[in-house]
């Protein structure tokens, strides 16, 4: 659980969403208290915001808000709330909780079970094809992996290494896909904002599940969910030989990553720009990109989607 103490304040999640849908519960464990669910985009800038309840102490309360083209809806305690509702703006937008106290003193509350969805993701891998994807030939040297469609319509990746890249480039972004890797510490990564030609010249969100002295919060090589060579995941999350779920939220210079649904990076690049994202922040569009990483490469991925964002946050 999240505990808040406080005579006022909001707190806010990371990143930025567009279109997304956010369910949580909270309680009231001391002073009453104003708790209402805001959605911003820019600096300060209130597009929506709205008082949920005046809180009763001990009592666990569902809130959610449905964010998407056809405005906002809030719900608590499985009722739409009186107040100002409107639609959000067309650039992503922050979404936090916000509490004060009735009475002098602090106000005191838990949160749970914060959990957002994006919506109107669309598949960048069908399944049934490699249709919008190509191999990448930019490193004869590096194009022994074999992609296959297994008959479960899952994406095979062995052997390595080599590079398998959207036809589409992209800046901003929310990606998902799910991923199992089919032994034990196996390497690979979705590279994204690519210099376009180029080998896996990009940001990568690592997939290697391996941990140090048995402690996951020891990953080893940047461990899942991690930019390599950026920053490291939190944690380790994800496990060989089961399925896990990554989502990857680029919007200007923040980047962030979930495996399973467990923040393991939330990262700003505060380099100076630059046009190879080796050297610098990069913001300009690229290739999305999937690793073969070496002749022990045996990998599954599914469920690959993208939802595009607008630029507002690039700076």
């Amino acid at each position: 659980m999240l505990t808040l103490k406080a005579e006022k304040g909001y707190i806010w999640a990371p990143g930025h969403f567009r279109d997304f849908e956010f369910h949580g519960e909270y309680r009231v464990l001391h002073n009453a208290v104003l708790v209402g669910l805001a959605a911003t985009h820019g600096q300060g800038d209130t597009a929506m915001w709205h008082d949920l309840v005046r809180g009763k102490a001990g009592e666990w309360r569902p809130m959610s808000l449905v964010s998407n083209h056809d405005g906002v809806k809030l719900t608590n305690d499985g009722r739409t709330p009186s107040g100002h509702v409107g639609k959000l703006p067309a650039a992503s937008a922050r979404i936090g909780l916000q509490f004060s106290a009735w009475v002098g003193g602090d106000a005191h509350i838990e949160l749970r079970n914060l959990k957002l969805r994006p919506l109107d993701t669309k598949p960048l891998f069908t399944g049934k094809s490699l249709d919008g994807w190509k191999i990448n030939a930019a490193d004869p040297k590096r194009m022994a992996s074999k992609w296959e469609i297994t008959k479960e319509g899952e994406l095979s990746v062995k052997n390595g290494p080599g590079d398998l890249v959207t036809e589409k480039e992209f800046d901003n972004f929310v990606l998902q896909f799910e991923c199992k890797t089919l032994g034990k510490a196996l390497n690979s990564g979705f590279f994204f904002r690519c210099i376009p030609g180029q080998y896996q010249n990009g940001y990568e969100a690592q997939i290697q599940n391996a941990y140090k002295d048995n402690d996951r919060t020891k990953p080893a090589d940047f461990g899942t969910g991690a930019i390599y060579r950026r920053i490291p995941a939190r944690k380790v999350v994800s496990n060989d030989d089961e399925w896990f779920t990554m989502t990857v939220v680029a919007d200007g210079k923040h980047i962030a990553t979930w495996v399973n649904g467990y923040q393991t990076v939330d990262w700003t690049d505060d380099r100076k720009e630059n046009d190879n994202p080796r050297q610098g922040f990069r913001a300009a569009k690229g290739p999305i990109s999937i690793q073969g990483h070496d002749p022990t490469t045996d990998i599954l991925f599914r469920n690959i989607r993208i939802a595009e964002l607008p630029g507002e946050h690039k700076k």
